[in-house]
């Protein structure tokens, strides 16, 4: 089909994909050799990359291009999502940062080197596979290689490097990841909240064994041998996907039969006019609530297979879940509420401790983002709904296409993929009404919040859904609807809404009005939790996973105004200089969001000393005056009526910091 511009458009639906399978198709869109349907070159077979995984449709998937010409608005929708870039192929338009001669330094004590070399990106560093030949060998006898680097995963937050191995499509992965807001290099690990005192380990063919089943659609890993059971670079790994990041076959099917069947169109009208569903391919919206939500959680949870045979059949065949199955017939979904004494678990705890812990509070909830869905299954709106159409679902509030009538950018609706109402209370308001005759009116809102009704205190979202979750260097809402409860907070250490809001409160505060105005039962509390301010005891004596949302929480707009920012700046001062890199990242970030501190230079991966001469900068700004932060006497933030610091107490708390190892999986 000729289009004004002089392009060509293949119309895959009346063709059929099986002429096209292994090549890329040319298509208006992204006019040039750089196209979306054609990333590495016009008149590239895919099928003769050797370096990487490839894209090839087999196993009746046909690609999201089948899509294009008889779905346009829902392709275009998916195509601004950032599902669709979740994996690309490394090309000019695909990379965010220069690679022109940059240098990148002290990237766990050494540098990474990048340049670009016509349209090839390349990147020289220390081996992460090397293996010292004697005990005791010094690491400074690690040798430096050069790699292209050939893949990317993510293009929303930040983007992580895959480099070519020359052991066929095995991929390593770049020490460096590019922070896309920020715009700076990072080492990797910096990116998560991960142990320091542990080394870094290779992370070569974690994308073929592991990132492929939800970066990618269909993925085969295709290791000829047990990943891991022998050394990486004796292994033959041709793996492939049907097509790269979350495309369109992965939420309604392989689309094979549907473009043969629907090229028919008296076929098409007919369905069309009688309104009846077309069984050759699934639309999720219209399943069981319970099974439409499980086509977002074959990614979107933590899961494992039951046992080594579930492992074998995708490393070969692919994920064997398809959209409209019962993911658990294929899939162990972890719910340490209901299933962490069956056989299954505790096998996964044999084999690996953290399975639980890592990912989940004490008491079952989930911690990590991107695993929404064991979120949504311990909600009571999802658990005790009575019919399917007061069941909440991921679709409740999500829409994965934007449709024509949405005014909103597409960019505003891609971060989340809101459906249009669904970021304020009116998502909530649909099934909890305050009054059957006024539903939702101010009045009513005020009398069960207790706060203002245009305030953050009266949001459904910030007091059920909280930013107790955490991924990508922030926080974000859990996904499992509650209420604020302080006796959570005393048995899991999970930071409550109450007080995720007014920082400068303690729990017996937040106890005391909890059971005044919901009567929620007192929760017995220490000395501690009825005299200082709840924030300063996960900050100062909190884990890890504690610690990293309450910086978070200390740049959080509202929270500022409920608690006054005066005090802060000592305290985000102390997380700056915290063992976890992530820790310090949102900390500064934090900083620089308080009056006076906008311009403070620190580094947070720079050397100790370098780290530690910020953090005294800091504070010597806030206490000289220099800024418009002052310390305000308040004994639960531990300020003396003087101003000055109640020194012994923060050292107390400080000293009984917990320093368990925490790991939190992304």
């Amino acid at each position: 089909m000729s289009q004004p511009d002089g392009s060509v458009i293949i119309v895959v639906c009346a063709l059929g994909a099986s002429a096209l399978s292994g090549w890329f198709v040319y298509a208006p869109e992204g006019t040039g050799p750089w196209s979306d349907a054609n990333p590495r070159g016009r008149g590239v077979a895919e099928r003769n990359v050797t370096d990487r995984p490839i894209q090839i449709e087999n196993d009746s998937y046909a690609s999201s291009r089948a899509c294009r010409a008889c779905h346009p608005s829902e392709y275009a929708s998916w195509h601004d999502s950032y599902h669709r870039t979740m994996t690309q192929v490394a090309t000019p338009p695909t990379v965010i940062p220069s690679f022109d001669g940059v240098l990148i330094q002290n990237v766990y004590g050494s540098d990474v080197r990048l340049e670009r070399k016509g349209e090839g990106f390349f990147a020289s560093f220390d081996d992460p596979d090397w293996t010292a030949p004697a005990l005791n060998a010094p690491e400074a006898s690690r040798p430096r290689i050069k790699r292209q680097v050939v893949m990317i995963t993510g293009s929303h937050h930040q983007q992580v490097y895959w480099y070519s191995t020359g052991h066929g499509r095995l991929l390593g992965q770049l020490p460096a990841a590019y922070l896309i807001e920020a715009r700076r290099w990072i080492p990797r690990r910096a990116a998560v909240v991960h142990p320091p005192a542990e080394p870094v380990f290779s992370e070569t063919g974690h994308w073929n064994s592991t990132c492929i089943a939800c970066h990618a659609t269909h993925g085969k890993p295709e290791f000829d041998t047990p990943f891991g059971s022998q050394p990486i670079e004796t292994q033959n790994v041709q793996t492939t996907s049907a097509e790269f990041g979350i495309a369109c076959e992965a939420c309604h099917g392989p689309a094979e039969e549907h473009v043969r069947e629907n090229r028919n169109p008296l076929r098409r009208y007919w369905l069309h006019l009688t309104g009846r569903p077309d069984r050759t391919a699934v639309l999720p919206t219209r399943l069981n609530p319970r099974v439409s939500s499980q086509v977002c959680g074959q990614c979107h949870s933590v899961w494992e297979f039951y046992d080594q045979r579930g492992e074998r059949q995708a490393n070969s065949g692919g994920l064997p879940y398809k959209p409209g199955d019962d993911l658990t017939a294929t899939r162990f979904v972890a719910q340490p509420t209901r299933n962490s004494d069956t056989a299954t678990m505790k096998t996964l705890l044999a084999e690996d401790r953290g399975f639980i812990n890592d990912s989940f509070w004490p008491d079952g909830m989930i911690r990590v983002t991107g695993r929404e869905y064991n979120g949504l299954v311990e909600s009571p709106c999802f658990k005790h709904a009575t019919d399917d159409a007061r069941t909440l679902t991921c679709f409740s509030c999500h829409a994965m296409h934007q449709t024509p009538a949405d005014p909103r950018p597409s960019g505003v609706w891609a971060d989340g993929q809101l459906a249009p109402g669904m970021d304020g209370n009116e998502a909530c308001l649909r099934c909890h009404q305050f009054s059957p005759a006024k539903p939702g009116k101010p009045a009513n809102i005020e009398a069960h919040t207790h706060h203002r009704a245009e305030s953050a205190g009266s949001s459904c979202y910030n007091c059920h859904m909280p930013n107790t979750t955490y991924g990508l260097l922030k926080t974000v809402r859990s996904h499992q609807i509650s209420s604020p409860s302080v006796a959570a907070s005393v048995t899991t250490g999970r930071p409550n809404a109450c007080n995720l809001c007014h920082l400068d409160r303690t729990l017996a505060w937040t106890s005391e009005y909890l059971e005044k105005w919901y009567t929620a039962p007192k929760t017995l509390l220490g000395e501690d939790e009825t005299s200082v301010a709840a924030s300063l005891l996960w900050l100062l004596r909190g884990d890890a996973a504690e610690r990293v949302l309450i910086a978070q929480a200390f740049g959080w707009q509202p929270a500022q105004h409920a608690s006054g920012t005066a005090w802060m700046p000592f305290y985000l001062a102390q997380l700056m200089d915290d063992p976890y890199e992530a820790i310090r990242f949102i900390a500064y970030r934090s900083l620089r969001g308080l009056p006076g501190f906008e311009t403070v230079a620190y580094d947070f991966v720079a050397p100790p000393r370098q780290r530690l001469a910020a953090v005294l900068g800091v504070i010597d700004l806030w206490r000289s005056g220099r800024s418009p932060a002052r310390p305000r006497a308040d004994p639960q933030l531990l300020f003396n009526s003087d101003g000055t610091l109640r020194g012994e107490v923060v050292t107390r708390l400080l000293n009984a910091r917990s320093h368990r190892r925490v790991l939190l999986r992304e």
